[in-house]
């Protein structure tokens, strides 16, 4: 499948990699040019917003530089980082660049065996941690497993650490860094740098296995980021909020982008706070996943079921009127006049309290990493939030994404430039693109069975292309489930119906090789709670709640609502509500929020058995 447009891909991006060729010289431009004169990055890990110049940016990157060759990094050695999002997991991985080492990332939510798994396989010697949490983890494995790990460096000054050779603050890193005389070293590493160069290991969260280390090359990143943004131009005063992990690629390239376009950057710690966040940084970008719309829709469509019939009908006109307005712009026609004094006033009286809900300004908000119903995305189009949907893997990003101008509602959009996309005879999307890795390091089994024998990545998805060009994934290779029957079901698509109503939290499809569909349910239990209350159903415990015959009754008519227009096999026939949710501690979820079903299968054996007894 190629692209519609006729462009030469290939020999702009040759151009764009003459401007750019390595990210760590990236950065620096940028130090150069700005200085003092503009913000490059934000956070607010202490509480209050904190701002660093790219001079300040700069600065902190080449000390950090410096501190690693002091402690001997050599090239293309593995630095590890265990750390929510802020400026210093930046820095890190800008000055794992610089010193032409890689860097490493690893999930915040990792467990100390996941963080030892990754910190042997990629045979780190220094390793930066944030909380007390990560440092605890940390200090857990360096005393009996870790078999590398000789420094470990703390972002937070505010943790309790023990007074060794083998730990230190990050402020008194930089410091040494700064009075280290690393400089003309500095230098010479950065003369040698290449766009081939290895860059990082993403280890991916995988939902079956141990996780593997992804090779990506600067190649690899900068592929990314001409692919990504080729049709948004970001411009100096745009700001973006950095919300998902930046240990995912997602987040890790397009935050390369807007710094790369000289844009800014704020850093967001705590996904919990999310809407807090959104008010205070109002940023215009933003890349997303489902679950986050998936709530905010359904918290406004709750609230409209209990409104007055005025102003539901006030509220539905205004999404109407959005609706006609925003589909003009976005096929560049023009606005009658009457439509566009409509719009002002449905702006006035209700658009504009949604698009405040994300701090006002924004202009596209990418979402990504698991199904995402089309319903949802052209809501939020007709209030004048725009999301543009994408797919990808780790291995080969980004496969495809919508722009503002081909969005197609409930597809992940067209192929990007410089990628090739085709289907297998058994449906599997396959690809190929300057942005694919090169493998997975120290694998050469999953590596080769990675590729086909022609040299395109197997993606494990399942998706069509419509006659426009626009993919839509319909579910993994490995998740499609077949009834006894013989009939196939997309788990997926079962699940991403049921957690857009607002009191459901998560949701596992059982079926493969049964009589029927199944689900196991976890409900949204402050939304569930409250309901109860308003009706006057008495509980003491989550675990009393979900066995009251009402609540059953409740979650099966919300159920059979949100899976109506499902065929007859694909309905969840039977149901459990558990009293705890999906943990990535026990193995049920990844660090991306993607469904483990065989862990789940094992766990929750005995219930699912018990579904199926007649």
């Amino acid at each position: 499948m190629s692209n519609l447009e006729n462009i030469d891909f290939e020999k702009e991006f040759q151009e764009f990699l003459k401007k750019d060729s390595h990210l760590g010289l990236m950065v620096r431009k940028r130090a150069e040019k700005y200085g003092d004169k503009k913000v490059a990055v934000r956070h607010k890990v202490y509480g209050e917003w904190e701002e660093f110049t790219w001079k300040q940016f700069g600065d902190l990157i080449d000390n950090c530089a410096k501190g690693l060759l002091r402690f001997g990094v050599k090239e293309n050695e593995f630095v590890g980082m265990f750390s929510n999002n802020r400026v210093e997991w930046a820095v890190v991985d800008y000055a794992s660049f610089s010193a032409r080492a890689c860097s490493v990332p690893v999930y915040a939510t990792n467990s100390a065996k996941e963080l030892e798994f990754i910190v042997n396989d990629a045979n780190i010697r220094i390793l930066f941690v944030e909380t007390q949490e990560h440092y605890d983890k940390a200090m857990s494995i360096f005393r009996k497993t870790a078999k590398t790990v000789e420094k470990i460096i703390v972002f937070d000054r505010r943790i309790k650490i023990e007074k060794s050779d083998n730990v230190m603050l990050f402020d008194d890193f930089i410091e040494m860094g700064r009075t280290s005389g690393k400089e003309h070293e500095l230098e010479e590493r950065l003369a040698k740098v290449a766009t081939e160069d290895l860059s990082t290991l993403i280890y991916t969260s995988g939902t079956t296995g141990q996780p593997k280390g992804v090779m990506l090359t600067h190649k690899n990143w900068l592929a990314m980021l001409f692919a990504t943004g080729y049709y948004i131009p970001i411009v100096e005063s745009d700001v973006n909020l950095a919300f998902l992990p930046l240990s995912h690629v997602f987040e890790r390239a397009w935050s390369y982008f807007i710094l790369c376009c000289n844009g800014r950057v704020d850093y967001c710690h705590d996904t919990k706070a999310i809407l807090d966040f959104l008010q205070e940084s109002k940023p215009h970008y933003m890349c997303s996943v489902p679950r986050m719309w998936e709530k905010v829709y359904a918290t406004i469509q709750e609230g409209l079921s209990d409104a007055p019939p005025v102003k539901k009908k006030l509220f539905n006109w205004a999404i109407a009127t959005g609706k006609k307005y925003q589909n003009l712009i976005k096929n560049e026609k023009s606005i009658p006049l009457g439509l566009r004094i409509k719009h002002g006033l449905a702006v006035a009286l209700v658009l504009k309290k949604v698009r405040n809900i994300f701090g006002g300004r924004n202009k596209v908000y990418n979402c990504g990493g698991s199904a995402f119903s089309g319903e949802i995305s052209e809501f939020f189009f007709n209030a004048g939030v725009l999301l543009l949907q994408g797919y990808g893997m780790t291995e080969c990003f980004v496969i495809c994404v919508s722009n503002p101008k081909r969005n197609k509602f409930g597809t992940c959009g067209p192929v990007v430039p410089l990628m090739q996309v085709r289907i297998s005879d058994e449906g599997e999307i396959q690809a190929k693109s300057p942005s694919m890795t090169p493998g997975y390091w120290n694998n050469p089994e999953l590596t080769k069975a990675l590729f086909t024998k022609d040299g395109w990545v197997k993606t494990g998805d399942v998706g069509i292309f419509d006659e426009d060009g626009f993919l839509t994934i319909t579910d993994r290779i490995k998740d499609l489930m077949k009834t006894s029957g013989g009939k196939y079901i997309a788990p997926q698509q079962i699940e991403t119906l049921l957690k857009e109503d607002l009191y459901f939290e998560q949701a596992a499809t059982i079926g493969d090789g049964r009589k029927y569909v199944s689900a196991l349910i976890v409900p949204a239990f402050e939304q569930l709670e409250s309901y109860a209350r308003k009706n006057g159903i008495a509980f003491s415990s989550r675990e009393e709640l979900i066995r009251k015959p009402e609540i059953i009754k409740f979650y099966r008519d919300r159920i059979d609502h949100q899976t109506r227009d499902l065929g007859q096999v694909e309905q969840v026939k039977k149901f459990t509500l558990l009293a705890g949710e999906f943990t990535q501690e026990n193995g049920e979820i990844t660090p991306t929020q993607k469904i483990k079903r065989k862990n789940i299968s094992e766990r929750y054996r005995d219930v699912i058995e018990a579904m199926y007894q007649e």
